[in-house]
């Protein structure tokens, strides 16, 4: 969750405009509302993996790919993103980002095969690949320093609710009024959020009328590559938040309704006590970073080695696990998603001002790239191992889900290797205004 352009606007005084007053507020409301739009539309799938299943004929190796090329476009989006926005600003890149969203969800909605849908959800990773960074911007250049990290806070809670809206009152539409329906209603509440968007939004200051030169840019990535502590942020990024992005975006539904026989209701509820636990969890893992610098790493393993043991005492449970279990495993990777951010605080630590935006960059790519591969893994399993298309059990569900563990071994092994390496290269050198 991350920018490549709005980080450093927001280190950058040079490129502030602290105008206080309605225009700024309607701005920052526009941009957080389509952030929820965003997320809405990201995990619209989350409550409806066996509905999709079902409605194209496909196995759970075709399901994953609506996630994994849906992620992967959204990772790889980042940087051009960022160009874009230095280049054309917030208002034409987030107006852009959003309508390119509902595009995608009147593909799906009237996909007459599972390639086009497919094909839908390329569309949807890159729009939503648009709009964190284009409010990260808003807020770096037109909300004052002090009062800049609480508004990234409060966006990112507002976004998250987005995955609420997904889970309970969008499945609630698709069941009730179709699968057609429910996504056209998706894509017209974007274009609404477009509208607002082209009228509503602006940077405060005219966009460059210059892009960033391909050397530079390769100069930036060559450099926070090379930074250890890029790399240990790359890592810390990695390991956090793959659990809870595999539960969210595809596989938590089907596997709490298949792999564990809970009703469908519970199942809601569990998925958005993770999301309510994320959101309490997002504020106080931030303060207890800042207020703890040198435990930070310590932290990040704590919360994977939470993880690891909820995950196991789900697994490892003698038949289908009890619902206080699943809630523990809820509140357990709920925390994942937030850990993530200790991530950027890394980033921001050992790279100066000039290339700090390329490494979020770059940082913000673990995450997908963990997430991609336990999607991905998940469904290939699941295809192997179950009877028949659509088709789950609880122990197909038992053996897939073990591809958590190499993905936690290699991730928690690097960050700490990495965590060496940097203590040994220099000390955190913060960038100034910090």
């Amino acid at each position: 969750m991350s920018a490549v352009s709005a980080q450093s606007a927001m280190r950058n005084p040079s490129v502030r405009h602290h105008q206080p007053g309605l225009a700024v507020g309607a701005t920052w409301a526009v941009g957080a509302l389509a952030y929820l739009v965003a997320i809405t539309n990201r995990t619209s799938m989350s409550a409806l993996g066996i509905d999709t299943a079902h409605h194209f004929s496909i196995d759970p190796a075709t399901l994953s790919l609506f996630a994994v090329i849906q992620l992967g476009v959204y990772g790889v989006a980042q940087i051009p993103v960022g160009m874009a926005l230095d280049r054309y600003g917030s208002r034409a890149v987030l107006t852009v980002g959003v309508g390119l969203m509902a595009v995608s969800q009147v593909v799906l909605a009237a996909a007459p095969s599972v390639w086009i849908a497919i094909a839908a959800r390329v569309l949807l990773g890159a729009g939503d690949a648009a709009v964190f960074p284009c409010v990260l911007r808003i807020i770096g250049i037109r909300f004052p320093r002090r009062s800049a990290p609480l508004m990234v806070q409060i966006t990112a809670v507002i976004g998250q609710l987005g995955q609420v809206v997904s889970i309970i009152p969008f499945a609630h539409l698709v069941h009730a009024k179709g699968w057609q329906s429910g996504f056209l209603l998706l894509a017209a509440t974007a274009v609404l959020v477009a509208v607002l968007s082209a009228v509503f939004v602006s940077d405060g200051r005219r966009p460059t009328t210059t892009g960033v030169s391909g050397s530079a840019v390769g100069a930036r990535l060559r450099a926070s590559i090379t930074e250890p502590g890029t790399r240990l942020a790359f890592w810390t990024h990695f390991v956090t938040p793959f659990s809870a992005n595999t539960f969210g975006v595809l596989w938590g539904f089907p596997f709490l309704v298949a792999g564990e026989g809970v009703p469908e209701s519970t199942a809601r509820t569990v998925l958005v006590t993770s999301v309510l636990v994320g959101v309490v969890a997002g504020p106080v893992l931030g303060l207890i970073s800042a207020r703890f610098p040198a435990r930070r790493v310590h932290l990040v393993v704590g919360l994977v080695a939470g993880q690891v043991l909820a995950w196991g005492a789900v697994l490892l449970y003698p038949g289908t696990a009890p619902h206080w279990v699943l809630y523990l495993l809820a509140m357990a990777i709920g925390a994942g998603g937030p850990a993530s951010i200790v991530a950027f605080d890394f980033a921001r630590e050992y790279n100066p001002a000039d290339r700090l935006s390329t490494a979020t960059g770059i940082v913000n790519a673990g995450g997908f790239l963990a997430s991609v591969i336990a999607i991905l893994l998940i469904g290939l399993t699941l295809n192997l191992t179950s009877d028949s298309p659509g088709v789950y059990d609880p122990a197909s569900f038992r053996v897939a889900m073990l591809w958590q563990i190499p993905l936690w071994l290699v991730g928690t092994t690097m960050v700490c290797r990495e965590y060496r390496r940097t203590r040994a290269a220099r000390s955190p050198s913060r960038v100034p205004g910090d």
